[in-house]
């Protein structure tokens, strides 16, 4: 008689077919069962036909990379653990040794923290462009260039750059190329979440998303995805992707989907709150100046204007330079609603201060501090009370 233990392993019932909700069902496995030998040596994973191993997809991740694929106004996706591996991804994905990259001067940190680290050793070189100044990006081209990333807006400062033009440099550029020395433009997308603006309506070749922040909202899971519509660049994603072993869990997966479902609420939901709150903070004294891509006079604002329909959860405030680290440091820890912590787009809202001038290759134009301020999903007049009762700290005058 076959042990208890057997059968429960072994169980033979299975529920039947049909079931239909909301949510699609979470498969996590590593090991994936084949009904005969056959199947086992033939089934494919790449065009999402059939599955082989945990790793290379699930019902579920197909479901969220479709999905992702169809937000972003795509053809085709990987999913990464976070957003920085998916950064990551896309280049190892398409650098080798002797190539180089160009990366905005206000490009996220971590993105060139890769660039300086892990590519310099594999023989991989990069540049920092001015992204306000498609002149400056079409002087740094050069035989060796393989990638241009692009951000919208800047991490940080968030200028929002001429995103046709810049792009447009690089198609130029191209039409002398042999096909296989182009040079693919990426850009992280993160800002934009397949929202604000379309990115392949706007030229590029690959958009990359942490779907950590607009996508999840919940601040409670990490991934990145990436996304393109050129057949050829997605088989290069695809299998580097393999080969790194890179995945992500059902339930990390779950939620992402979940978080799609409001995703245009809440992307709204901020911005109209970011934009009070930044109007706000641009009449109060000691402030030089606010950065928020919809405030005319903050840098791009008119690119944002004509490319972007949104402007998200983010805004910066540069304080005037006679107001010293220490005191803007003594605002931040009197904030209360505002919670000191990185990453955004979640329902909490939060700051951190910056030191712009070690980030960038680039003269910064002020002297004073910044703070990026990240507007969660609050009442925004509790936010503003909030800023109010904590701006005595700032001791301005």
């Amino acid at each position: 008689m076959t042990q208890r233990s057997t059968t429960l392993i072994h169980h033979p019932y299975q529920a039947p077919e049909g079931f239909a909700a909301l949510a699609p069902a979470v498969h996590k496995a590593s090991t994936v069962f084949f009904p005969n030998v056959h199947a086992l040596r033939t089934q494919e994973w790449k065009d999402k036909s059939g599955y082989t191993y945990g790793l290379h997809g699930t019902p579920t991740t197909f479901v969220l990379e479709e999905r992702i694929a169809t937000l972003e106004g795509g053809q085709y996706c990987v999913l990464a653990p976070s957003g920085l591996s998916a950064l990551a991804l896309v280049d190892m994905a398409f650098l080798c040794c002797g190539d180089e990259l160009l990366i905005p001067d206000n490009a996220y940190g971590p993105n060139v923290a890769f660039a300086e680290g892990e590519l310099a050793q594999w023989g991989i070189t990069h540049r920092r462009y001015n992204p306000m100044d498609p002149a400056d990006l079409a002087a740094k081209l050069s035989s060796a260039t393989r990638l241009v990333w692009l951000e919208a807006p800047g991490s940080v400062t968030l200028e929002y750059p001429d995103l046709p033009a810049l792009v447009a440099v690089v198609q130029a550029a191209n039409a002398g190329r042999l096909a296989e020395r182009r040079v693919i433009t990426a850009l992280d997308n993160t800002w934009g979440a397949g929202v604000a603006f379309g990115a392949f309506n706007l030229g590029v070749d690959v958009s990359m998303q942490a779907l950590t922040k607009y996508p999840s909202g919940g601040a409670d899971v990490l991934m990145g995805s990436v996304v393109t519509r050129d057949a050829a660049l997605h088989q290069a994603l695809l299998m580097c992707h393999m080969r790194l072993g890179l995945g992500v869990s059902g339930n990390d997966a779950e939620l992402v989907l979940r978080g799609l479902h409001t995703l245009d609420l809440r992307y709204h939901a901020h911005d109209l709150a970011t934009r009070q709150l930044a109007q706000w903070v641009q009449s109060q004294p000691g402030v030089a100046q606010v950065l928020h891509p919809a405030l005319p006079g903050s840098p791009g604002h008119a690119a944002w204007a004509r490319d972007a329909k949104a402007a998200g959860c983010l805004f910066s405030v540069v304080f005037d330079a006679a107001i010293a680290q220490a005191h803007i440091d003594a605002f931040l820890d009197r904030l209360q609603r505002f919670k000191l912590g990185w990453s955004w787009a979640g329902p909490v809202s939060l700051c951190a201060p910056y030191h712009v001038s070690a980030m960038r290759t680039q003269p910064w134009p002020h002297a004073g501090g910044l703070v990026r301020f990240a507007v969660g999903l609050e009442a925004v007049s509790d936010l503003q009370a909030d800023l109010q009762q904590a701006w005595p700290a700032l001791q301005v005058g």
